[in-house]
């Protein structure tokens, strides 16, 4: 086998683990990743983690890695006006984000925000994540006519409507919700507020 048909079978074995790690960080938080319980789901050996990673810190790290440098790519990649306006970005970024619940990625949110109050590596991580976030909405406020201040306020707001919104349970059901959804999107990108 060449060298590099082997580097990517060992980099996609490497990414399943990883991949595992998330998915067990959903469901039970950090303390669950645990070596024996991913090779179980696996259906492999301890051994093939071992090939992979020195030990269970290794996975952490590599799941934080993994985590900020997806959800940096991410969010510049969604903000990017593409031929939009920013206005029309900031709608389409909304609907993203409250149109769909993604469950696991929420789940893999939460967990690695939890785990960030009382490790620094992971909120090293989170702030990282959280700085980018706000930057490239803040970059979209800005080109609606916003001065920095007030871009930077509206990019926290927008963000803590993104996660709030999706973390409460409505008993209005699901016509009502996106109504009430649509409404505050309204509001976080009305013209009179540029």
């Amino acid at each position: 086998m060449t060298g590099s048909r082997a580097d990517t079978r060992t980099e996609t074995r490497t990414v399943t683990w990883i991949e595992a790690g998330f998915a067990e960080i959903a469901r039970s938080g950090v303390e669950g990743v645990r070596v024996e319980v991913l090779a179980k789901n696996l259906g492999v050996t301890k051994g093939g983690f071992y090939r992979r990673f020195r030990d269970r810190a290794a996975l952490l790290e590599a799941m934080l890695e993994s985590w900020r440098e997806g959800r940096i790519a991410a969010i510049e990649q969604q903000t990017s006006l593409g031929g939009t306006n920013a206005r029309e970005r900031l709608k389409a970024l909304i609907a993203l984000y409250s149109e769909r619940m993604n469950t696991e990625g929420m789940g893999i949110e939460l967990a690695i925000r939890q785990w960030a109050r009382s490790d620094e590596v992971a909120a090293t991580a989170v702030a990282g994540v959280d700085a980018a976030r706000l930057k490239n909405v803040g970059q979209l406020y800005r080109a609606t006519g916003l001065k920095a201040e007030e871009a930077d306020a509206q990019a926290f707001l927008f963000y803590c409507f993104i996660f709030g919104q999706s973390l409460l349970f409505l008993e209005r059901g699901p016509r009502k919700r996106a109504q009430l959804v649509a409404k505050s999107a309204e509001k976080l990108i009305e013209e009179d507020s540029a």
